[in-house]
């Protein structure tokens, strides 16, 4: 009795070894779909159920500015099988051969888009004559948000970042490309396309406007910290509509204005590199993305204009509903390096 218990406890014993092996070997055996993308644009509940629905594993890396994603993306495998970028990123990968076209028909979703996406092909960046890179997720403007409560009145000038009036109260995104398009705007240039010879003088706007911040910051989350613990009173809004809605969410009483010179704005979109693993697995997953309960999910939580329905109204103010799409500039090198010294605190004398 006792040499049979013994075997049977073996007999157990191997039976459970063979389920923990079998179940290390499936978990090995899902595939493995990597994406790239932009906070709250893959929350671990909308990564979850996309998982449980297709038996796979999802890998997310969040990228907090343009320069982050291009880094991200400059090898010449890129180690991602599905990136979410600005029109103005898909362009410049579609240029560098980094995107694979898109098969249209495996993402039935774009069925339900609004006609404003429709054709893709009007679409600036993001086709060619005859192929699909990119397909339309989601969109913002990049407007001021203020705190209300040391506003007498919205503010209705970019020049408003620069009032001493607000010195150590203003926050700005660190990002050089932005950075130069937002002093530009403030002077009355082309924010795309600045002349060589007025970019010295941007860089000083600049070196005053470092000046006159409380920080710079990179993600969403942590402008709402600075605001709100710093007592900040303007902020230029990367995120647009996004940080609003953190803000407001935060207990902050704050409104939202697009000053009368126009805005930035963007539209991310999904594609897939040219080095994917998971070319089909990305397409499903572009499709998932569309789903109308999906894209709601992202509008709903992050306050971001989705492709499906019609986007969330600005506040009224003294806004203007002047709207810049973003475009390619004139020298991204030239204002990254210029943009480096001025965030580490170089004097205006050396520019």
């Amino acid at each position: 009795m006792a040499l049979w218990n013994l075997l049977a406890k073996f007999r157990w014993v191997w039976i459970c070894w063979l389920g923990t092996c079998a179940f290390a070997v499936s978990a090995q055996a899902a595939p493995l779909l990597r994406v790239l993308a932009w906070p709250g644009y893959a929350d671990a509940d909308v990564v979850a159920q996309f998982e449980k629905r297709h038996g796979v594993r999802v890998e997310v890396t969040i990228v907090s500015s343009d320069e982050a994603l291009r880094s991200q993306m400059a090898s010449a495998r890129p180690a991602f099988d599905v990136v979410a970028a600005n029109t103005v990123e898909i362009a410049r990968l579609v240029d560098a051969k980094k995107l694979q076209p898109l098969n249209v028909q495996a993402i039935p979703n774009l069925a339900h888009q609004l006609p404003r996406f429709h054709p893709l092909s009007a679409i600036a960046g993001i086709s060619d004559a005859q192929r699909v890179y990119a397909v339309p997720y989601t969109w913002s403007e990049m407007g001021l948000i203020y705190d209300r409560t040391q506003w007498a009145a919205p503010p209705d000038s970019w020049a408003a970042l620069w009032d001493p009036k607000w010195h150590g109260r203003v926050l700005e995104f660190d990002s050089a490309d932005h950075g130069f398009s937002l002093a530009a705007l403030h002077r009355g240039l082309p924010p795309f396309h600045i002349p060589p010879e007025k970019m010295r003088g941007l860089a000083l706007d600049l070196v005053e406007l470092r000046r006159n911040l409380l920080a710079f910051y990179n993600l969403p989350e942590e402008a709402v910290r600075l605001f709100r613990d710093h007592k900040a009173a303007l902020l230029f809004a990367n995120y647009g509509q996004q940080q609003l809605k953190l803000l407001r969410d935060a207990g902050i009483d704050v409104g939202y204005v697009i000053p009368r010179e126009g805005a930035l704005a963007w539209l991310d979109c999904w594609a897939v590199p040219a080095g994917a693993r998971e070319p089909l697995l990305a397409h499903q997953w572009i499709n998932y993305m569309l789903e109308p309960s999906v894209s709601h999910t992202l509008t709903l939580r992050q306050g971001l204009a989705n492709t499906l329905e019609p986007a969330p109204g600005l506040e009224a103010g003294a806004a203007s509903p002047k709207i810049l799409w973003l475009e390619p500039l004139e020298d991204e090198a030239l204002r990254s390096r210029l943009w480096r010294r001025i965030v580490s605190g170089e004097r205006p004398e050396r520019f």
